[in-house]
């Protein structure tokens, strides 16, 4: 078969509407998992309110989750040659550890 051909049937056309192109900001996010999925709950914590709702959920795999690790490294990676590192601030990461099972507290 020819490679051109296999490269076109393997492709995907993606679609993103304007309000998902807005996007929404979180400055927390709450990862935990079961035995056969991870959930993220991504937070918008605001100084001075005392509570925070969960602003998106996204749900993956375990080879999903892993593989969104590896492309997060290798994206921080790039940047980091491009515009120094990263400095992250160990008093509030802004991530939780996980929770040990999805919806414990």
């Amino acid at each position: 078969m020819n490679q051109n051909r296999d490269n076109q049937e393997n492709q995907i056309e993606i679609e993103l509407s304007e309000e998902i192109a807005q996007g929404i900001y979180s400055n927390l996010a709450i990862i935990s998992h079961s035995s056969s999925e991870f959930v993220l709950d991504f937070i918008r914590v605001v100084p001075g309110v005392p509570k925070a709702k969960v602003k998106s959920r996204i749900i993956l795999t375990p080879d999903h989750a892993k593989r969104l690790l590896t492309a997060l490294e290798e994206n921080i990676e790039k940047f980091e040659k491009m515009n120094g590192p990263v400095s992250i601030n160990n008093e509030n990461l802004g991530f939780l550890p996980p929770l040990g099972g999805v919806g414990q507290a």
